[in-house]
């Protein structure tokens, strides 16, 4: 990954992917593409955007994330539904930091036409 691509691990540069998104001139098109800038977001130390897109009835008051937690990838598992056409969504995937890594089954559900994050469980 160079220092201009993004972190969500697509091809683009990080204002033409999840850096739209974060600064609020686009709204990600599906659960994945919010599930990717999520990551993003955790990479970059986002949480404005972590809580804007967070489901107003799972979202903690606040949000303080570890200054030495260091991500190093992220693997899309599986999706299910979640595109332009669903008003809910799943996407599994596996977030790599030094030292570990975490798999997660994530829901998605559509708030005003926005998709945000409801909640996720942990996978063995």
């Amino acid at each position: 990954m160079t220092s201009r691509s993004c972190p969500c691990g697509l091809p683009q540069a990080y204002e033409a992917c999840c850096g739209r998104y974060h600064s609020g001139s686009a709204a990600a098109p599906t659960a994945e593409a919010l599930m990717r800038s999520r990551y993003s977001a955790f990479v970059k130390g986002d949480t404005g955007y972590l809580l804007r897109t967070w489901h107003p009835r799972t979202r903690p008051g606040t949000l303080e994330l570890d200054p030495w937690m260091r991500w190093t990838g992220l693997e899309i598992l599986d999706t299910s539904d979640g595109s332009a056409f669903h008003s809910v969504g799943t996407v599994e995937f596996r977030a790599s930091y030094r030292g570990g890594s975490l798999h997660e089954r994530s829901r998605f559900e559509r708030v005003d036409g926005a998709w945000v994050y409801v909640d996720g469980e942990f996978v063995q």
